[in-house]
């Protein structure tokens, strides 16, 4: 939204025109734009000035407020990503316990974890393609009736 115009009496016709006002209306500034982009501030108290190291000239209240609101506003953006990097991280994460213990023994370097029905070794490799599954209403009576007889 632009700043708002201060209206002008034109009842009695207007006399002169100044071109600042046309700039103004149209959203031009007043004040001609430097080359520099003024990243080395310094903000000097007792002179109550603030000035650019770089180029050695004086910079206005607003762009020096303008260009540290940009920095805190960047800096926010980059936390908000990585907040939602690590949010979207910790949901992929690994929650079950059958997991995290399967999990902790393939990163035994010496060891491998065993298959609870036919003490083979299950490797990383076995399940990186996907894994065969089954209905557990089906494995469930199976054990059932095996541990039966």
């Amino acid at each position: 939204m632009s700043a708002p115009i201060e209206p002008q009496n034109y009842i009695y016709g207007v006399n002169v025109v100044q071109i600042e006002d046309l700039r103004v209306s149209r959203g031009l500034t007043r004040r001609p734009t430097s080359s520099c982009k003024h990243r080395k501030l310094v903000y000097d108290h007792n002179e109550r000035r603030i000035w650019c190291s770089d180029c050695e000239t004086e910079v206005e209240a607003f762009d020096a407020f303008e260009g540290l609101v940009s920095m805190f506003s960047a800096a926010a953006g980059r936390i908000k990503r990585r907040e939602a990097e690590l949010a979207e991280a910790e949901q992929f994460q690994a929650r079950s316990r059958a997991a995290k213990v399967m999990d902790e023994a393939w990163r035994s370097t010496k060891t491998a974890p065993l298959c609870p029905h036919c003490n083979t070794a299950i490797l990383p490799d076995d399940v990186v393609g996907g894994v065969a599954k089954a209905s557990k209403a089906l494995v469930l009576a199976a054990r059932k009736r095996a541990s039966d007889k």
